[in-house]
């Protein structure tokens, strides 16, 4: 599996939902269709359930998670003009201990 290259200022490639495919498909000796298939189900899967207002917690990686974000004003930064932005809703996620301790990222700043 090779990465895309990074562009020009860039600090990493981007790896495809195809590639994972494709490097799982290679060393779990199953067609590259069939782990395709199996990874955009899972996608649908995730989907589905934060839809519903489900956590999804998957052991060595984190918990994705629906984060309602309350109603606030702004600023319309042509005009200056301050504009009512509405409630809404963010898929939050929150790196496992294990993700943060193989990244580098050290200690987590929340509980």
């Amino acid at each position: 599996m090779s990465p895309k290259r990074p562009l020009k200022g860039s600090a990493s490639a981007t790896i495809t939902l195809r590639q994972l495919a494709a490097k799982l498909a290679e060393d779990h000796g199953v067609a590259k269709k069939q782990s395709e298939e199996l990874l955009g189900d899972l996608v649908q899967l995730v989907t589905t359930h934060l839809k519903k207002g489900n956590k999804i917690r998957i052991s060595g990686l984190g918990i994705l998670q629906v984060r309602p974000r309350a109603a606030r004003s702004g600023r319309n930064p042509a005009t200056g003009e301050t504009i009512k932005i509405k409630a809404s809703k963010r898929v939050s996620f929150r790196p496992s201990k294990e993700l943060s301790a193989k990244v580098g990222g050290g200690t987590r700043d929340w509980p």
